[in-house]
């Protein structure tokens, strides 16, 4: 008996078109108007790479300011975690000029194109630390931050909860390092459902008193240029990151681009950035830095897309 096996006499451009389509990346989320990158191909490589290695090689590393939370909506800012303080349950109307005043001179230096890192760096410390030592000043009371996140306007990405349901399910960590407050950060994850058992925060944390007033903020500064060293310090000692070389990093800012410096023996790092302001100066600066930018795009989209993709489990499909 004589089997026939239709393949065998197949041409081999046929081969390959059989094979390339069995193997290429399909995320149709990297069509999308908001995304622009430099080398797209080699974006698919890596996605593909990853995909092969599977969800157990990979972790996730984000910001969470502007990165996993919004930027904006209906055209007004939405605020940081620092911005969530101004709240009169927390602080005072002198207080509140002042950090703004703060924010007027030192965000347009952070965001400044034609300044290096290394040279905004002393500026970040000034800023971060005096915005610290006006919130000591204010004696803080720890019960009353739940409500203030309850109260505020703080929103995050649309799609957010396919993002950290999806990651728990598929057992993927996911590390945040952030330059924000961590007390509040936990507590808007907290509010939102989506704080799971893989979800690790690196922030400034609050140091509050026997009565639950706020005395100082623990630990060493984290701003938005020192990630680096919080990522080698503090993400080496988490178990669950061990033997899992694939890196998703997502960041809004170039200073995030070292968030995966801690990864012992990195194999594939894919890197997305949203670029949610003055998008014409800095564009073509993030196209260089970043594998896929995100310009002015408030959703998960594409990140829940790539996570599909690479899971291959269903888990991540962006739900309706």
């Amino acid at each position: 008996m004589i089997y026939h096996i239709p393949w065998i006499y197949m041409p081999v451009r046929s081969v390959l078109a059989v094979w390339h389509q069995l193997t290429k990346t399909e995320i149709p989320e990297l069509s999308k108007g908001s995304v622009v990158m430099r080398e797209r191909r080699r974006v698919e490589e890596t996605i593909r790479a990853m995909r092969r290695a599977g969800a157990c090689r990979l972790q996730v590393i984000s910001d969470f300011d502007m990165t996993l939370s919004r930027f904006a909506h209906n055209g007004r800012r939405v605020p940081t975690t620092h911005n969530i303080l101004d709240n009169r349950l927390l602080i005072n109307e002198e207080c509140t000029k002042k950090m703004k005043e703060l924010l007027n001179t030192y965000y347009p230096i952070e965001i400044d194109a034609s300044r290096s890192a290394k040279e905004k760096l002393p500026f970040m410390v000034e800023w971060w630390t005096k915005v610290h030592e006006l919130l000591i000043e204010q004696r803080i009371r720890k019960d009353m931050l739940a409500q203030a996140v309850k109260e505020s306007r703080t929103m995050l990405r649309d799609g957010y909860k396919v993002f950290f349901d999806g990651l728990h399910e598929s057992q993927v960590p996911l590390l945040i390092f952030s330059a924000g407050v961590g007390d509040v950060l936990e507590e808007v994850i907290r509010q939102n459902g989506v704080f799971h058992s893989n979800v690790h925060v690196i922030s400034n944390y609050m140091d509050f008193d026997h009565a639950g007033v706020l005395r100082a903020f623990k630990g060493q500064l984290i701003h938005t240029f020192n990630k680096r060293e919080g990522a080698v310090t503090q993400a080496a000692g988490l178990a669950q990151l061990h033997g899992r070389p694939n890196v998703l990093l997502l960041g809004d800012s170039l200073g995030d681009l070292t968030m995966a410096d801690g990864v012992s023996d990195p194999h594939h790092v894919l890197t997305v950035g949203f670029l949610n302001d003055q998008v014409e100066e800095r564009k073509e600066l993030y196209m260089n830095a970043f594998d896929i930018v995100l310009v002015r795009d408030e959703t998960m989209d594409v990140p829940n897309a790539i996570l599909r993709n690479i899971t291959s489990s269903g888990r991540l499909e962006v739900k309706a």
